[in-house]
């Protein structure tokens, strides 16, 4: 029988059962209606009746004027018309032939007579009254003798149903619910049994035939994925990083024999376990999962020598498959944990010092030569010495602007081992921000008045004090400056602002030269990038702007470029203000 035939003939035995129990209490509040309508409409006319000719009898005398007479005689007559009680008619007759004597004779002994035929009708119709009410209290209670087993038995009946049929419904999906979580927990033994011939028969036939389908499919994969498993834990254990994985909820999801061996952890016991507990016992292991800077090298101390690893972070993003709430928006993906790398960059560290060694011996033993030679120059300069022809000249000029290119490299080159090396020392003073605009600007402004550049200075009356090197911010606005007027055209000019924007006090200088392409503007602060030029200005190291970005984050600032081409580029940089 199909669930539908089923709650038809569910609820169409509920209606059932509620419409017998109205046609019953229909049926007796009908009957003790009957019996009070008779009593009401018989009994009490007769009453009625009889007290109206009493009325006449006491207030009038025998024989009966015409006006009395006629009301005795319309309720004589009415009462005649009424009689339905037994002993009632005997009464009515005797009443009659007392009337028909009085009218004759008006002895004393009529009246009498009238009244005793009165009183008998009175008492017929009285204890009539009586009877019928006894009649009509006996079908009231009885009536509600029924009324309340009809209710009784149609509460139990209703509430036997209310009780056990949900549970036609309820069970066989709470059978569904506690099945299906079972499969979610790759049971497959899992099956259902219905014997009902209807839809969840049939439902529970399909669920059996998909738990076998997909029992055979766990089966011919699990193989698979074991060897999987067992190759790719192989792959870990023999990378020379380091490698740490952790599941979504933070435990150990794999360590490697290195990154166990650099933790000093135990490689079995740690599996499973809460990277929130290990850290508070392994200094190391918080470093790397919770890392205080944003530096990602770490020196570790390993095979009796400091060694340095990269740290690589990772996360595990898989296809997201789980219901999700409706008023949420439906992600794609979701992360299933993290892996965290070590390389080993102690071999690169080790190179990268011996290069910034060798930089700074280099660049420290150019500049004892360098500086030989522009003493020479000046010397061959001095018309003292002796007349040189306009070549000779020309020569030496060449000679010399070669030279401050090469003094100004080897400079750039020291400052660069200094910072590489972490001995990069910043004198820092409380100053005024206007002079250390005016040191730069003294500085170029001999470049400036040879290509007939303007320089045109902003700033911002009351500028608050900076808290800075003097000489190194000046070298980096120096750097600006001579950058800008390189790449501007003769009789341009370079605009210097100087404002307050927040806490910070900006310095930013424009020039309106040829510009800067947007895909080298990214570039331009790293070392030894070099935009590429057409060749009529002569570039630096690429070290300039790269130095200046260590100069000024060294002071808690920042260093920016704003440029376009065909309007010129805009250079600026912005240190603390003093509270």
């Amino acid at each position: 029988m199909k669930i539908k035939t089923k709650l038809r003939l569910g609820f169409g035995f509920l209606f059932i059962i509620v419409l017998s129990f109205g046609l019953i209490a229909l049926f007796f509040l009908n009957e003790l209606s009957d019996k009070s309508k008779v009593i009401l409409k018989d009994n009490y006319k007769s009453l009625k009746y009889v007290s109206a000719m009493r009325n006449v009898v006491d207030e009038s005398n025998f024989p009966l004027s015409s006006a009395k007479a006629k009301i005795f005689e319309e309720n004589l007559k009415n009462e005649g018309r009424n009689i339905t009680e037994q002993g009632e008619k005997i009464a009515f007759q005797k009443l009659l032939s007392t009337y028909k004597s009085l009218q004759v004779s008006s002895s004393t002994n009529n009246i009498k007579n009238m009244r005793t035929a009165l009183q008998s009708i009175e008492e017929v119709n009285m204890k009539a009254i009586y009877k019928k009410n006894d009649q009509a209290n006996a079908a009231s209670a009885r009536a509600n003798l029924y009324i309340s087993i009809a209710a009784v038995l149609s509460f139990l009946i209703l509430f036997t149903f209310i009780v056990n049929f949900p549970g036609f419904v309820a069970n066989p999906l709470a059978e569904f619910s506690a099945a299906i979580k079972q499969i979610s927990r790759k049971n497959y033994k899992q099956r259902l049994h219905f014997k009902n011939h209807d839809e969840f028969t049939e439902l529970a036939d399909a669920f059996n035939g998909m738990v076998v389908k997909l029992n055979e499919w766990e089966n011919s994969n699990l193989s698979k994925i074991k060897s999987e498993k067992s190759r790719i834990e192989a792959i870990i254990a023999q990378m020379q990083d380091a490698i740490i994985g952790l599941n979504e909820k933070g435990e150990i999801l794999f360590l490697n024999h290195l990154a166990a061996k650099l933790m000093n952890l135990n490689e079995g016991k740690v599996i499973g376990q809460n990277a929130t507990e290990l850290i508070k016992k392994n200094e190391l292991l918080k470093r790397i999962i919770k890392p205080e800077t944003k530096d990602k090298t770490l020196k570790i101390y390993v095979d009796e020598k400091e060694s340095y690893f990269l740290l690589e972070h990772r996360e595990i993003v898989i296809p997201n498959y789980e219901d999700q709430d409706e008023k949420t928006l439906i992600a794609s993906s979701k992360s299933a944990g993290s892996v965290y790398v070590l390389k080993n960059i102690t071999q690169f560290k080790e190179l990268d010092e011996a290069k910034t060694n060798f930089i700074a011996t280099v660049s420290h033993e150019l500049k004892t030569p360098l500086a030989s030679i522009k003493m020479s120059l000046k010397l061959l300069g001095d018309e003292r010495v002796g007349l040189m022809n306009e070549e000779q000249n020309q020569l030496l000029t060449h000679i010399k602007e070669d030279s401050d290119r090469l003094l100004k490299i080897t400079s750039e080159l020291l400052d660069l081992s200094q910072v590489e090396t972490g001995n990069l020392k910043l004198t820092f003073a409380i100053t005024k921000p206007e002079d250390i605009v005016q040191y730069a600007i003294d500085a170029v402004k001999f470049q400036a008045e040879q290509k007939s550049i303007k320089l045109e200075l902003n700033c911002d009356a009351n500028l608050p004090k900076v808290n800075a090197d003097i000489q190194k911010t000046a070298w980096v606005l120096v750097n600006f400056l001579s950058n800008a007027l390189r790449y501007s055209s003769e009789k341009s000019k370079v605009v210097i602002d100087i404002l307050q924007k927040d806490k910070f006090v900006q310095f930013s200088v424009k020039d309106y030269g040829k510009g800067i392409d947007e895909k080298y503007q990214k570039r331009l602060f790293e070392r030894y990038f070099q935009v590429p030029t057409d060749g009529q200005n002569k570039s630096g190291s690429g070290l300039g702007l790269a130095i200046s970005k260590d100069f000024i984050e060294a002071e808690d600032g920042k260093i920016w470029v704003e440029s376009a081409i065909g309007e010129g580029s805009k250079f600026s940089f912005a240190l603390p203000v003093i509270d």
